[in-house]
């Protein structure tokens, strides 16, 4: 793709860590980790904003006998340490913490949102709104708040996140009236329900939403099925975007044969067009511990969403580009081969994509209305 269509438009040396939320209380030296995955929307005044997520990790996260987990409290950001003798340690983002039936994580970084301004065209950053970041406020925001989502119907901003804690890894939301303040409503899908992505419209007077439930355990298709079991995404309707009840059609499920031989996940919010539902979502082909993240996308009608008009699963519309990555490869911290397309956004003659590259930086890319013919 043409360089002036595909592009970095912020990375981790362009955040300013002493304008950090955690520098408030937290002593402890820290680095961006990575400054991607961006929630995408348009301001009422032309502009697009990015909430990015910024992963702030500690330079030093080893001490002596011990390894130093990140957590917010209602008093401040502190450290938890944790024996070495007692974790496993194969990714520099987390570490595994034994002692139960069940897999437990502790983070060596802390996620929180930053509202980056682009100009109309996404060509460049207008502003940095670190006065608008957006951190852990309760409890079950101990571990971080992840991976924005925005989608506008009307004249409000719905935004869904990850929230981190040991107590649920819930979705949460958070509305705004003018795309930039947010306001944080509270859990609106327990535990491990990720991926959730309102349709940026209603459908059948109802709010529409894209998830992906996550758990240890699936159950097979019939030996001949066309699909392989695992995480899927699912549709959820609700009368008022805080209380979600299941589609009960089945939706978007992993084909065997095609790219998407691990899992997949909604990726931009459902946008409608002439022909019905675009949607953008990521599909994962097992390989080494990550795995390889691909965009592809579908079709969807416009009063059944549920009906699949067209899945695009065989050909990547995104792939990871590591020439983007090149000129700051020295801060790629694992191997991967990931592009995470987030948002999207119409610009008459194109769409532009907004993604995360590399779980490193955020990545535009423009791409004509006439692919998706």
């Amino acid at each position: 793709m043409d360089q002036d269509r595909d592009y970095l438009i912020f990375s981790p040396s362009d955040v300013d860590l002493a304008r950090s939320p955690l520098r408030r209380s937290l002593a402890a030296e820290t680095y961006v980790l990575g400054a991607f995955n961006p929630g995408f929307t348009r301001l009422p005044n032309g502009n697009l904003l990015m909430m990015v997520r910024i992963a702030e990790a500690l330079k030093q996260p080893i001490e002596g006998d011990h390894v130093s987990a990140l957590r917010w409290t209602a008093d401040g950001y502190i450290l938890d340490a944790h024996p070495l003798t007692a974790v496993a340690m194969t990714d520099p983002r987390q570490f595994d913490v034994p002692g139960s039936a069940y897999r437990q994580l502790a983070l060596t970084s802390l996620s929180w949102l930053l509202p980056v301004e682009l100009d109309a065209d996404a060509r460049r950053v207008v502003a940095v709104h670190y006065d608008k970041a957006i951190e852990p406020v309760a409890d079950f925001q101990h571990y971080g708040v992840e991976d924005a989502r925005i989608t506008r119907i009307g004249d409000i901003w719905y935004m869904t996140t990850c929230s981190v804690s040991a107590e649920r890894h819930s979705t949460t939301l958070h509305t705004s009236t003018d795309g930039l303040n947010y306001t944080l409503e509270g859990i609106v899908l327990d535990h491990q329900n990720k991926d959730m992505i309102l349709f940026e419209g209603l459908v059948g007077g109802k709010f529409m939403a894209l998830t992906r439930p996550l758990g240890e355990i699936y159950f097979a298709y019939p030996h001949d099925s066309p699909f392989i079991g695992g995480p899927a995404i699912n549709l959820a309707q609700s009368p008022d975007a805080l209380h979600w009840r299941p589609i009960d059609q089945p939706f978007l499920r992993a084909r065997k044969g095609s790219k998407i031989s691990m899992k997949l996940g909604g990726g931009t919010q459902p946008i409608l067009t002439d022909r019905g539902w675009l949607m953008i979502y990521h599909g994962v082909e097992t390989r080494q511990n990550v795995g390889v993240y691909r965009s592809f996308w579908a079709l969807l009608d416009r009063e059944e969403p549920w009906k699949l008009l067209r899945v695009e699963d065989d050909e990547p519309l995104l792939e990871a580009n590591p020439a983007l990555t090149a000129p700051i490869a020295h801060q790629l911290y694992l191997p991967t081969e990931v592009v995470f397309t987030t948002g999207i956004a119409d610009n008459d003659e194109d769409y532009i994509l907004a993604s995360g590259e590399a779980d490193l930086a955020c990545r535009i890319t423009h791409i004509p209305k006439s692919r998706f013919a």
